[in-house]
């Protein structure tokens, strides 16, 4: 049996960025992130308040969730992890 490969931090962020991109201004809650980059809820938060700290992406609080939008450096930020990101699989790093 071959061992699994993890995702680093960096790949799970990157997904996350990929997916707020794509959904443009909209915003997304915690639950679809968590599914989609398929992460616990706990860990979408923790990375979640870290790209917001860096001004990457935005949160809305209301009575029921909190939803996350990208920004424009987050766009930009994406941008360059997709780079390396495609950097790193042509060198078979894992990132």
């Amino acid at each position: 049996m071959s061992k699994q490969k993890y995702r680093s931090e960096i790949g799970i962020i990157l997904d996350i960025l990929n997916l707020l991109e794509s959904s443009g201004q909209n915003g997304v809650i915690v639950s679809a992130i968590s599914r989609t980059a398929n992460v616990s809820n706990n860990s979408v938060n923790q990375r979640c308040q870290k790209l917001v700290k860096g001004g990457f992406i935005t949160h809305e609080r209301n009575s029921k969730n909190c939803k996350y939008t990208i920004t424009e450096k987050g766009i930009e930020f994406a941008v360059i992890l997709r780079q390396f990101a495609y950097t790193a699989r042509l060198l078979d790093i894992r990132y």
